[in-house]
């Protein structure tokens, strides 16, 4: 293999694409199955919540991703005949606190934008009962059927000849004289001649083998759909720190916590009620619709939210990208692109110097 990379949720995997579609051979380790960390839990909103209040490296990498979001769904859709149902809902920001923090961005970035009226909202969502305050509305905000798109990309590699090695835990990096030797796993040690660490939550773990600490820690999201009937909600609704996503068949997801819980991915009643409550009172026909599911997962936080993307500061042929916190899915494309620039010494689609990782102490 010329390349390895360790972890197959959305940033590994767009990343094994990238490299692939530029001729690299590739496998790829992950932990147990592809796909059913973080990338699987989460919403597929493909942008921040509240962009504007997002460092300036974090929106460079969203706004080169949405723009190509389209062109990457339908070419997934063509090759393995998986709609990822990537859809422009919109967003509703239902009580902008920062109404003129967030107009000024949405002008300098040129994000469309409108700040409504009560019976503006009212005329968008009928359904919603909660009372707006500054309502911002961003209508090209789009989303993702997270686990769609990553069935869809999972057929996409494997046609690619991407090795994709699943229950393959990594427990070790060996390193001689300067360079990573093997990454040892109780199947085996493998070899290439360069590795990316694309592990979500459990980067830092896998940093620490190659004497790196990455500040990549697990925090919790739990969330709950319900099955409603199709065109209940048709914006993405955020109110209150709580967002209600609607997807195409009607399903309705609600969300989500933030929780530092270690690599504990338990739910609990005590959020199970209240992500009801904020979604059946947000949206009062949810009190007719069964909840279908509630589940969690870990997010890989890291200081500010923004990735690491980089090489090792010591180990030439070893690179990270991770740390993507909440908005893994909106900025991945990017970053897994930065990545393989970086590795093929290409000329890099944004400035590499924010995301790059400082040597050890």
């Amino acid at each position: 293999m010329d390349i390895i990379i360790i972890g197959g949720g959305i940033a590994g995997l767009l990343t094994a694409r990238e490299l692939a579609l530029s001729g690299v051979r590739v496998g790829l380790l992950e932990r147990q199955s592809i796909g059913l960390e973080s990338s699987w839990a989460g919403g597929g909103i493909l942008s921040p919540l509240y962009p504007w209040r997002m460092a300036e490296p974090i929106t460079a990498l969203c706004r080169w991703s949405q723009a190509v979001y389209p062109q990457l769904a339908a070419a997934l859709r063509e090759s393995t005949g998986i709609d990822p149902e990537w859809i422009r809902s919109g967003l509703l920001v239902n009580d902008c606190e920062d109404i003129e923090k967030a107009r000024n961005w949405c002008e300098r970035q040129a994000v469309s934008h409108a700040i409504l009226t009560e019976k503006e909202v009212a005329s968008l969502e009928p359904e919603l009962s909660v009372s707006p305050k500054n309502p911002l509305y961003l209508p090209d905000i789009a989303q993702i059927r997270n686990p769609r798109l990553l069935k869809a990309l999972r057929a996409d590699l494997t046609a690619h000849g991407v090795q994709l090695l699943e229950n393959h835990e990594v427990f070790d990096i060996e390193i001689d004289q300067g360079k990573v030797k093997h990454i040892v796993t109780h199947q085996g040690k493998f070899s290439a001649d360069c590795y990316v660490v694309a592990a979500g939550a459990w980067s830092g773990l896998i940093g620490r083998f190659a004497a790196l600490d990455l500040q990549v820690v697990p925090v919790k999201g739990q969330m709950l759909v319900f099955k409603a009937p199709p065109g209940l909600l048709k914006r993405i609704v955020l109110s209150s720190g709580h967002y209600l996503i609607p997807r195409r068949d009607g399903r309705i997801l609600a969300g989500s916590t933030v929780e530092h819980t270690e690599f504990d991915k338990s739910t609990t009643e005590v959020v199970r009620s209240a992500l009801a409550g904020f979604a059946q009172t947000a949206l009062p026909a949810l009190q007719e619709c069964p909840i279908e599911k509630h589940w969690a997962g870990l997010r890989p936080g890291s200081p500010e939210g923004i990735p690491y993307i980089g090489r090792h500061p010591e180990l030439p042929r070893l690179f990270f990208n991770c740390g993507h916190f909440r908005n893994g899915f909106v900025m991945a494309p990017a970053s897994a692109r930065l990545v393989a620039d970086l590795i093929l010494e290409r000329p890099p689609i944004v400035p590499p110097a924010p995301y790059r990782i400082a040597p050890p102490n």
